[in-house]
């Protein structure tokens, strides 16, 4: 039987020649339009992965796959620069693939990662049925000396700016659906804090490393927060007025973001406009933003 494999794009003027193409190289393709349904499975024998789906990025995706499922992994997409590469590799993608591709070279990468896939079952299997290698004889080990680590270092909060803070930001769970492709966290990550003067952020205690670009970016979306700025105007405001560079490296910042800050519910994409910091205001929250 030839490989099984699930499509997850949102482009039918994509989807449909290649689910022909693959079809041709005797592969069966299910077609999925959403990041929701694509987690619902079943995910066959590899998945194949669009980034920019409709409603939740497919980093977010793939990191759900790998929770719960060792399948292979194949990203396609726009974002052919290396840190959407890089960053799709690191949170379990097992191939990446920039558009335009041909089909040819599609079919070889998706049978290259599921030999390996095979290989690795071959060589670990399952305890059910592996044959049992014999028990070393016993030995007296040596006693281990003692290990005493090294005291951590205490982190040292900066003592709080002496100014009014702004109105607070605390966490707004997506809405609910009969399947919630992003789950609420296990308790609320409590404030978000923003300090521009020291340019350090924390969710709650928690201090949150960011990169001058990551914090440029959050910086932004805390000016006004539920605002939606559009695509345009976070590149102008956050990269440079006469930027010409892919656009797509602001999705990959975002991702990023969304990582750092603990849970991807934080930033809100509406698709096709812009991002919005998903924040309501509250009498305990604060957001230090001189």
């Amino acid at each position: 039987m030839g490989l099984r494999v699930l499509l997850i794009e949102d482009d039918e003027t994509i989807a449909e020649p290649l689910m022909e193409g693959l079809g041709n190289f005797g592969l069966t393709v299910d077609h999925v339009a959403t990041g929701t349904d694509g987690l619902r499975g079943p995910y066959h024998d590899v998945v194949l992965l669009d980034l920019g789906l409709p409603d939740m990025d497919g980093i977010d995706v793939c990191r759900g796959i790998r929770r719960v499922s060792d399948v292979p992994i194949v990203i396609l997409s726009a974002r052919g620069e290396e840190a959407d590469r890089v960053l799709g590799l690191e949170l379990g993608a097992d191939d990446y693939l920039a558009k335009p591709f041909s089909v040819r070279e599609l079919v070889a990468r998706v049978r290259a990662v599921t030999r390996r896939t095979q290989r690795a079952h071959q060589a670990f299997p399952e305890a059910e049925g592996a044959r049992s290698l014999p028990e070393p004889p016993p030995y007296e080990p040596a006693p281990a000396p003692a290990y005493e680590p090294a005291p951590a270092p205490a982190y040292e909060r900066p003592p709080a700016p002496a100014y009014e803070p702004a109105p607070a930001l605390s966490y707004e769970p997506p809405a609910t659906a009969a399947h919630d492709p992003v789950p609420d966290p296990p308790h609320d990550p409590g404030p978000l804090v923003v300090d521009r003067r020291t340019r350090q952020v924390w969710v709650g205690d928690a201090p949150v490393l960011l990169t001058p670009k990551e914090f440029d970016l959050l910086a932004l979306l805390s000016e006004d927060p539920g605002a939606v700025y559009s695509r345009q105007q976070i590149l102008d405001r956050v990269w440079d007025p006469h930027y010409d560079g892919p656009t797509k490296t602001l999705d990959v910042h975002v991702a990023a973001l969304r990582r750092k800050l603990g849970h991807p519910a934080w930033i809100r994409t509406l698709r096709g406009v812009g991002f919005r910091l998903a924040v309501h205001t509250g009498p305990t929250a604060q957001v230090a933003s001189p």
